[in-house]
């Protein structure tokens, strides 16, 4: 099978751990990006985009992350922006790469957006949004393409331990961790076991599901005895 993961040119990245767990499973991967370092470098905006009928496997993971703003104050362009890119851009993608696999009756589309899709995240308003759309947008891809053997799903990562992330200044990142039931961060590779998954030919007929990978950190964790008397095992 041919796969194609987007945003996958970071190391270190989200869309790389995709990548080096889907060539495991024995997939044929190819990567787009805006950035270099990938098969084919366009920006899923508005950059012509090569013919990319053939593949089996689309992992939608090209997003940005960077555009900060709260709802009073976010600029127009910066809200725009993100809305480009993550909903435009991965809608387009996916209109070069559908049509192929209903085509073939068979395909696996993964969409990659957020825990702040759900929950919302401040100083992040066109980023929780898009990715909320997100979901939206992969339950009418599913609803759409089931009787042809494509499904598509979406994997909503928490605070993951990307380059991007870690190249944040130390005590935000350590302020992350200290949120973390787990004690950690979600690693990129656990993101991408998720996305291996719906992938596969175990999860053939599973279409139309979000699954959360975020280290429980959306759980109540608050007890009404100590933190101490919490964390002890059971007798």
């Amino acid at each position: 099978m041919k796969a194609l993961v987007t945003g996958a040119a970071r190391p270190g990245g989200i869309g790389a751990a995709i990548v080096a767990r889907l060539e495991r499973d024995g997939l044929a991967v190819e990567t787009l990006d805006v950035e270099p370092g990938c098969t084919h470098q366009v920006d899923v905006v508005d950059g012509d985009l090569p013919d990319l009928g053939h593949f089996d496997v689309l992992v939608l993971n090209a997003a940005l992350t960077t555009m900060f703003g709260a709802a009073h104050s976010m600029r127009p362009e910066r809200w725009r922006r993100d809305l480009d890119v993550n909903l435009t851009g991965t809608f387009r993608v996916l209109q070069a790469v559908l049509p192929g696999m209903r085509e073939r009756r068979l395909g696996r589309v993964v969409v990659i957006s957020s825990t702040a899709a759900v929950h919302g995240m401040p100083a992040q308003i066109a980023y929780s949004t898009s990715k909320a759309g997100l979901l939206g947008f992969m339950r009418t891809v599913a609803a759409e393409n089931a009787a042809l053997g494509v499904t598509c799903n979406a994997v909503l990562p928490g605070m993951t331990a990307s380059s991007g992330i870690l190249g944040m200044p130390k005590d935000i990142v350590d302020a992350w961790v200290d949120t973390m039931p787990m004690g950690s961060l979600v690693e990129p590779a656990d993101i991408a076991e998720a996305v291996a998954f719906f992938c596969g030919e175990a999860a053939g007929r599973v279409t139309g599901q979000a699954l959360t990978v975020d280290g429980g950190h959306a759980l109540n964790t608050m007890s009404v005895t100590s933190s101490a008397a919490s964390r002890q095992a059971p007798a």
